[in-house]
């Protein structure tokens, strides 16, 4: 979540409302690509589709509009900028990404109608004291910190209006618009994949189901002190509410100027709380959001937030893994092509129909991947190009029209995830040492 939003715009909550804006968002795009393309022809070129699209003035008018939509519309950006560059052209990459720092939030007038129906026209009364200036706004909802009238120090996120009731046609229309890109295939089926966004954006619209797994994180790491998860308060909370313990702490992106044993220490943290969810739990944070982390200064703590996109998978998900680590990590170079492809075939990175060429493009990418986890001692993120490696090799493979194979949903949630911890590693420039890490779970 965007901390300390800049300022406040009413929601549009009705289902004319948000087609009126995405037709206006539509109507802007159009008008400026008729624009370019008539500059172009006069200039002798020949406009492409994706290229009249993809432009500065068109950049502003989609992340205007889908940050003024919230909701799934703006989440769908968010998604499609975060660790699915392969997916979408950069230049739409690059729009959407804007909209992670997008702080738009209700405005009073509309924050008052929304509680007013949640909690009833006297809720005031039940607070000694409640922050209207959001902390925290996001796609989904904002943050705002309260007190109680039993002197509870909460933290309470609250839904946008008509969120939940424009999921579908949101992810539909934003849709539209990367296919309107022409970088993906016609050719390729995405209903599948669409039909999962839906389902996981209205889990995480529903802050009823967000409790349920904020406690039972609660509970998974009772064991674990360096976690903090904020304690439920749930006489406050319903399916558009979510109250919790106000936890302090500083965004886990801000210690980029940290010291380097904190550093390390907060990666370390995260990479074995990911191992643990995928090997011991068997369920998941799947939304590796920066903003989902904070660093408790005082009692030298990571405080984990937003348990919305928590997926639950079955044992054989975690059997898979493993043995894929067992077989990446194998002394034999024949014996690791042989278990990583089976692996691989199993968890559906590729399928047993795609070409000999593409699997061992696939299998390639993973070997790259797998060089951090071979070493020996620390692993510094700030001193490797795996990233660029990894993105460069996963482009190539795209521009093949012929290549294109979408992985179950499962497999795309669990791979978005490492991914994005990697990132952060190489943001804070953190050390790690892999090997220590992985050693329970080959």
């Amino acid at each position: 979540m965007a901390s300390f939003p800049s300022r406040g715009r009413a929601v549009p909550s009705g289902r004319l409302a948000r087609l009126a804006a995405f037709g206006s968002m539509a109507g802007g795009v159009a008008g400026n690509m008729i624009a370019g393309g008539a500059r172009a022809l006069a200039r002798g070129e020949r406009p492409s589709v994706a290229g009249l699209l993809l432009t500065p003035g068109n950049a502003a008018t989609i992340t205007g509009q889908l940050a003024h939509l919230r909701g799934a519309a703006m989440k769908m950006g968010q998604l499609l900028s975060m660790g699915s560059s392969d997916l979408v052209p950069t230049e739409l990459s690059d729009i959407l990404a804007r909209l992670r720092a997008d702080g738009q939030h209700m405005p009073p007038a509309q924050l008052q109608t929304v509680l007013d129906k949640q909690w009833g026209k006297g809720w005031r009364t039940r607070f000694a004291r409640f922050d209207v200036r959001p902390i925290a706004a996001a796609s989904i909802g904002q943050v705002h910190r309260a007190q109680t009238r039993d002197g509870r120090d909460v933290a309470i996120k609250i839904q946008y209006p008509g969120v939940r009731q424009s999921i579908d046609s949101d992810v539909d229309n934003v849709a539209t618009l990367v296919r309107l890109t022409g970088m993906m295939p016609s050719s390729l089926d995405i209903a599948p994949l669409l039909s999962e966004a839906k389902r996981q954006l209205h889990e995480e619209a529903d802050y009823a189901r967000e409790a349920q797994c904020l406690a039972r994180f609660g509970s998974l790491l009772g064991d674990a002190p360096d976690f903090i998860v904020p304690g439920l308060h749930a006489d406050l909370t319903t399916s558009d509410v979510l109250a919790m313990d106000f936890v302090p702490g500083v965004a886990v992106e801000s210690l980029e100027d940290a010291p380097q044993a904190t550093r390390d220490r907060i990666m370390t943290l995260l990479l074995g709380l990911l191992l643990r969810e995928l090997f011991e739990f068997q369920v998941m944070q799947t939304d590796p959001n920066f903003a989902n982390y904070r660093y408790d200064r005082a009692q030298d703590r990571l405080v984990l937030l937003d348990f919305g996109a928590t997926r639950q998978f079955g044992p054989e998900v975690a059997d898979r893994y493993r043995r894929l680590l067992v077989a990446g990590m194998a002394p034999d170079p024949a014996a690791v092509r042989a278990g990583t492809r089976d692996a691989m075939l199993d968890i559906g990175f590729f399928g047993p129909d795609t070409p000999e060429h593409h699997q061992t493009s696939i299998m390639a990418m993973f070997e790259t991947g797998m060089v951090p986890l071979r070493m020996t001692g620390m692993f510094d993120f700030a001193a490797t190009d795996l990233t660029k490696q990894i993105r460069d090799e996963g482009l190539a493979m795209a521009a093949d029209r012929n290549f294109w194979h979408l992985p179950p949903a499962d497999t795309l949630f669990l791979q978005r995830k490492f991914a994005g911890l990697f990132l952060l590693g190489n943001r804070l420039k953190a050390r790690v040492d892999m090997g220590a890490l992985l050693a329970p779970y080959r």
